[in-house]
């Protein structure tokens, strides 16, 4: 059954001024790249055009628009198997242009945050992440609805004041 969700590029290709992404969870589904990182291969960072991705030019594209991307990332310490590459493999977002942030979850206790993963698109238009227990991505979801935009742009903009950024994080 074809979604009625716009496309992450048709959404970011809409965008003006910001696009805000929070991450939640400690693992999501496993993925190719992952399982390789896991049985020890690495990136060569050098060859751009073996790690490059059509989502990296993307973010590259839209930040010459001047839309600025922030990511924030909230974790659990020790981090999951899954963080550690996530962070490894953050170095591909930065390089496209995004800023990213940690945050470590016994910093956001008194944080309201939303149940769920999120991008907000110029403080007015959410896509929710919903993921199955295992951190397959089950259904996006777009809301417009005022409250629920100032909850999620409250708690992304809490979450990236106390985060510390990629570079100064350490795992």
């Amino acid at each position: 059954m074809p979604s009625s969700v716009p496309s992450f590029a048709e959404l970011l290709s809409q965008c003006e001024r910001s696009a805000v992404h929070l991450e939640m969870r400690d693992s999501y589904a496993s993925t190719d790249r992952f399982d390789a990182w896991k049985r020890g291969e690495r990136i060569n960072w050098d060859d751009r055009d073996s790690w490059w991705h059509p989502y990296d030019q993307l973010i590259t594209d839209t930040v010459a628009r001047g839309v600025s991307i922030h990511r924030a990332r909230i974790v659990s310490e020790p981090v999951t198997e899954y963080i550690r590459w996530e962070h490894y493999v953050t170095h591909a977002n930065i390089v496209a242009g995004e800023l990213v942030r940690w945050l470590p979850r016994r910093q956001a206790t008194d944080i309201a945050l939303p149940g769920n993963d999120f991008w907000l698109f110029d403080d007015k238009l959410l896509r929710v992440h919903h993921f199955s227990g295992d951190g397959a991505v089950v259904e996006d979801e777009i809301i417009d609805d005022p409250a629920t935009v100032n909850l999620c742009a409250s708690a992304f903009d809490a979450v990236w004041d106390r985060a510390i950024p990629h570079d100064v994080y350490a795992i």
